[in-house]
């Protein structure tokens, strides 16, 4: 093979092809070498790199093309104490690698330090001289210049915020007991884009689909140890890398730029349907782990600057994430990876926007968290990621970690305080109440429901942000489902192994009197028709209030998981959606979707800027009115009067729109006589009611003439209920 040529200038990190063979560069500042290794079959050859500057190793490589499996190797200080980790009988992933060949072995050639057979062993110890190749991955050149299929860059949705609704779905756990699918299609990309499952999406009335990670992942030693795994995929391997177990049989066989290309092909598809793809990114931590933990990649390469340091003797990892290692975002060169990776994605595959996981973390600077952090305000100027949208999970694990409404514009960012306020008020007082004991007042409950001002209203200038920025949420891929939250008023995690220690024990969750699915000869069947009212009305309460709803996916149709409320290890029919419709989840999914066509047909009900209680023109009715159930309109003292658990919310669209609606709210146990408010005039029209087991009983109503009633006139609102009215 002829030698590798030096670098002319300033090297792209990674292996890119070129009409000659392929450039290669990898960051390792610590290292005294790098060697480029590449396979054939189970022959290595070993290129030395040459120094590029700044810490980087790269050269340009005649004759080498896509589809070859290669590796790094780093030569330097083994010196644990100082933080310094180089091995090089370990095969180490690009970082940069575009596609992966193989999985990480869970043996002790895959630790840099020695252990035993148990995979213990002292992380500060000798290093191991074992060779890891054909126990890691091999990276995979793969030739991104003129990938084949349709370009889904050129075909984006481009949603508004306003009219957003999210869908948040695992690849594998959406489609694979779907049995409209064919069978070799379930579980992977290709099945995303069936039209059996667009047409579900579409119908149901969201607006995008924001996928768990899909990054290449790999599970943690103590989950293989149990004969688990990593379902949700936290624990990256590669953040350029599609996580190829993913793919189909076919592309997998075919190579990673098979699987590259199935993926393409379906956000291409989904943007056709009109649908935007988001994904869930994890930049915070890698799968490596703490010290103890296997040598793939990163630490191989450069521990001290890859990973946050404690800043003690012997060197140890500093972990906000909860994982055991953070990648350290006070470095240029972990917020360089960063932003390269999210190019790449959205210049190359063409999503459409990112969640951020444990998002504070790529915020943090020696300060703490900083909303000014470089790599923030870089991802919101970058110009690959402009108009994307994207969206923060606002907190992590170490101090000062909860950070909700301080992210900068355009940011989004997941509201646990919505997910909070509504659990509380329709599940945890009531469940309180019924034991005679105080729960909490309206007025957590109205700021949620009005679009989180006090959270996402303090921006530069003031109200910039608008509600759009509160990503409301009351299930998550994290905790429990809907259908649980009404069953279970335990987490029951006893399948994962951790003695039910794992997952939050608050849930605000409440079982309606007894623990469990109820089948249909229990006794406590009784209880059955509050439940799925209770359900109702958390489903109302998410698409109906101001701000951008995040659906999980099975919620719509009562997915359980049986309490369990940390699922992270399940990937099994535990996890899995389930398409089997029952007559009540065939109810509920009709509720669902006429729920999401009344926020889509009412532009009241999707507002753009925060309300100021203050009428658009002289005259007209205030954007916002808020009424107690004899129709008055709340004081200071209503708002702080624990008693108080009925409200009615009046919202108006902004000229030119002609929009007003009416939402009634009673958390009580008992039934309410309500006056119903607004005096500006008009007729109510009841739109929906969460007492209706489906849409079907308003086509009821309607011919018994019971839909109508003028503002002022006196109804009966029942327990735990909620209605909307429209102004005809």
């Amino acid at each position: 093979m002829t030698p590798p040529s030096p670098r002319r200038r300033a090297p792209r990190l990674g292996v890119h092809v070129t009409d000659a063979g392929v450039d290669v560069a990898v960051y390792a500042a610590h290292a005294t070498g790098v060697d480029l290794c590449l396979f054939d079959g189970a022959d290595e050859t070993r290129i030395p790199l040459p120094a590029a500057g700044h810490g980087v190793f790269g050269a340009s490589v005649p004759g080498v093309r896509a589809g070859q499996r290669y590796g790094f190797r780093a030569h330097g200080p083994w010196e644990p104490a100082a933080g310094h980790r180089y091995n090089p009988a370990k095969l180490l992933v690009d970082p940069y690698a575009r596609g992966l060949d193989g999985d990480v072995a869970h043996t002790p050639e895959t630790y840099g330090h020695l252990v035993g057979p148990d995979l213990a062993g002292d992380p500060y110890g000798p290093a191991d001289p074992r060779d890891s190749a054909g126990h890691v991955p091999y990276s995979v050149v793969v030739d991104t210049r003129d990938l084949p299929g349709p370009d889904p860059t050129t075909n984006r949705p481009w949603t508004p915020w306003s009219r957003t609704v999210v869908y948040e779905a695992h690849v594998r756990g959406l489609t694979q007991l779907d049995d409209r699918i064919p069978e070799e299609l379930r579980g992977t990309y290709a099945g995303l884009a069936h039209p059996a499952v667009v047409d579900h999406l579409l119908g149901l009335g969201v607006t995008a689909i924001e996928l768990l990670p899909v990054h290449a992942f790999s599970s943690e030693p103590h989950l293989v140890e149990k004969g688990l795994t990593n379902y949700w995929g936290y624990s990256t391997l590669g953040f350029f890398a599609p996580h190829a177990a993913f793919a189909t049989a076919a592309a997998q066989a075919a190579g990673p730029a098979a699987v590259l290309a199935e993926l393409r092909g379906a956000v291409h598809a989904l943007h056709e349907a009109g649908l935007e793809v988001l994904l869930d990114v994890v930049y915070n931590h890698t799968c490596e782990g703490g010290l103890p933990g296997q040598h793939l990649s990163w630490r191989g390469l450069d521990n001290a600057t890859y990973y946050a340091q404690d800043g003690g003797a012997p060197a140890a990892l500093a972990d906000v994430t909860g994982t055991g290692n953070t990648l350290d975002f006070r470095r240029a060169e972990v917020v360089r990876m960063a932003l390269d990776s999210l190019r790449y994605w959205a210049d190359v595959v063409g999503v459409d926007g990112f969640r951020f996981d444990l998002a504070v973390t790529l915020g943090r600077d020696p300060g703490g968290f900083s909303p000014d952090h470089p790599a923030l305000v870089a991802m919101a100027i970058d110009p690959a990621l402009h108009g994307l949208k994207l969206v923060a999970e606002p907190w992590d694990v170490g101090p000062g970690g909860w950070r909700t409404g301080q992210f900068p514009v355009p940011f989004a960012e997941w509201n646990d305080r919505f997910r909070n306020a509504a659990r509380s008020f329709w599940l945890a007082d009531p469940g309180r109440a019924a034991h005679g004991l105080p729960g909490h007042r309206v007025r957590d409950l109205a700021t949620r429901l009005a679009g989180s001002v006090d959270l996402f209203g303090h921006s530069d200038p003031p109200l910039v942000r608008g509600p759009s920025a509160s990503v409301n949420y009351i299930t998550a891929h994290d905790g429990f489902t809907l259908a649980d939250l009404v069953a279970y008023d335990h987490k029951h995690n006893a399948a994962n192994g951790e003695q039910n220690r794992d997952g939050s024990d608050d849930n605000r969750s409440w079982n309606h009197g007894i623990e469990g699915h109820v089948g249909p000869d229990s006794p406590a069947v009784d209880i059955v028709p509050l439940r799925r009212r209770s359900i109702r009305n958390l489903f109302a309460t998410l698409v109906l209030a101001a701000g951008t709803p995040m659906i999980t996916a099975g919620d719509e149709m009562g997915r359980t998981q049986y309490g369990n409320n940390n699922a992270y290890c399940q990937d099994n029919e535990l996890s899995w959606v389930r398409w089997d419709v029952t007559p009540w989840r065939a109810d509920l999914l009709a509720t669902a979707r006429w729920l999401l066509l009344l926020r889509r047909e009412h532009p009241a009900l999707r507002s753009e800027r925060f309300y100021s209680g203050r009428p658009y023109v002289p005259g007209r009715r205030p954007d916002l009115a808020w009424f107690d159930a004899l129709g008055v309109a709340f004081d200071h003292d209503r708002w702080h009067d624990p008693a108080i658990r009925t409200l009615q919310m009046v919202r108006t669209a902004p000229p030119p729109e002609k929009d007003t609606v009416l939402l009634v709210i009673n958390g009580s146990l008992d039934a309410v006589h309500l006056i119903l408010a607004d005096d500006h005039g008009g007729r109510w029209r009841l739109a929906w009611d969460s007492v209706w087991e489906s849409p079907a009983e308003e086509r009821a109503a309607a011919i018994e003439g019971s839909l109508h009633a003028e503002p002022g006139e006196a109804t009966v609102v029942e327990a735990l209920s909620m209605r909307v009215y429209v102004l005809d």
